[in-house]
């Protein structure tokens, strides 16, 4: 089988997209054409996969990487069993072209739910936006097939489509958690705790206790982390693959989840919590309803309230101080990650869909 995926708005090391569904299609023996912002986002195609540039969809300017993808659309649409696209945006790129394959949206979000968060969208536009979000959804549902990676995006749609869950790869062996880093890992942006993570690394400095963030900052919070590195507060790692980001994780104190009390945030699982848990650190989150779930069904962390920089301070230093209870929250975590969350399990389904949708047999 060979699949064309595209993004335009996501970075081409997206973790999903690249190292969980791409690489399944890989070691499942298919052939790849990955189509991504490449030249945009600084970055190579990896050598498994066949690479082609788009341009970016970012803020107001978009309708130039929609074009690109639709052009490239229709040069492979005889090539490729089977087309799967992760962008909203890209509807508009498969839409009424003939003798098309069959074409997947792997459904990320709550797509009308995240237009509180995009500072570029004036907030008279944001009514008529989310209508428009709604109907673009309904159209896409029944005309392509869809994959949803949260069971609560279920009562958007009409009919029950499969749920690929952003489970993360665990693996067989984790170093215990330390006693003087935690770490974020992440897009990072005022809405998902920047300013809280910059002052709870103010707070820890005098209790020698470092702060690190993986992750690529929006235009907004690129400052206020600038700011922050050059007074010497915290580490900042910019975006990083996945693969070697993860790896910033072992042995660290805890994992932070800072989420403000979105919409977009209400039902949807922080895949970070997952990963952090995986690597076996503690988590210390604010309270979304997931993210609550996860960590008191575990015990595999500590729950802080809303925007509380004092509380997620306090809660770190009562981890350090307590290796009796760190090391059993980040081994309680991963062992639940082991079993519950481990993506191998959710790799198999997603490629014998992805099959059986192209009319393949293994």
């Amino acid at each position: 089988m060979h699949v064309l995926v595209m993004t335009v708005v996501h970075h081409p090391e997206d973790a999903r997209i690249l190292h969980r569904q791409i690489r399944a299609l890989v070691d499942a023996g298919h052939e790849v054409t990955y189509a991504a912002p490449y030249t945009a986002r600084g970055v190579v195609p990896r050598s498994w996969v066949t690479g082609v540039d788009l341009p970016r969809a970012a803020e107001r300017r978009r309708v130039t990487a929609v074009r690109a993808a639709r052009q490239l659309f229709k040069s492979m649409r005889g090539k490729v069993d089977l087309a799967l696209v992760h962008d909203p945006e890209l509807l508009f790129a498969v839409a009424g072209v003939r003798n098309r394959p069959p074409v997947v949206w792997d459904v990320h979000e709550d797509t009308p739910a995240t237009l509180s968060l995009k500072p570029w969208l004036p907030a008279f536009l944001r009514p008529p936006t989310r209508f428009l979000a709604r109907l673009l959804e309904g159209t896409a549902e029944r005309h392509l097939h869809l994959l949803l990676a949260e069971t609560a995006y279920a009562g958007r749609f009409r009919q029950a489509h499969l749920v690929v869950p952003n489970e993360t790869w665990v693996p067989d062996n984790v170093s215990a958690p330390g006693d003087d880093r935690v770490v974020y890992l992440g897009w990072l942006s005022e809405a998902r705790g920047v300013r809280e993570a910059v002052e709870v690394a103010r707070l820890l400095r005098p209790h020698r206790v470092a702060v690190e963030l993986i992750g690529y900052a929006d235009p907004q919070t690129r400052p206020v982390l600038a700011g922050a590195v050059e007074e010497g507060l915290l580490e900042w790692r910019d975006f990083m693959p996945n693969d070697e980001a993860l790896k910033r994780l072992d042995g660290a104190l805890a994992g932070l989840s800072l989420l403000h009390d979105e919409p977009n945030y209400r039902h949807s699982m922080p895949t970070k919590i997952v990963e952090y848990m995986a690597h076996g650190i503690p988590v210390i989150t604010t309270p979304s309803p997931r993210a609550v779930e996860l960590v008191e069904r575990y015990q595999s962390g500590m729950v802080v309230p809303w925007q509380d920089p004092q509380a997620v301070a306090k809660a770190v230093l009562s981890l350090r101080d307590n290796t009796e209870e760190r090391r059993g929250a980040g081994a309680r975590g991963y062992a639940a990650a082991r079993a519950n969350h481990h993506w191998p399990n959710s790799a198999r389904r997603f490629v014998a869909q992805l099959e059986a949708w192209a009319g393949v047999r293994r």
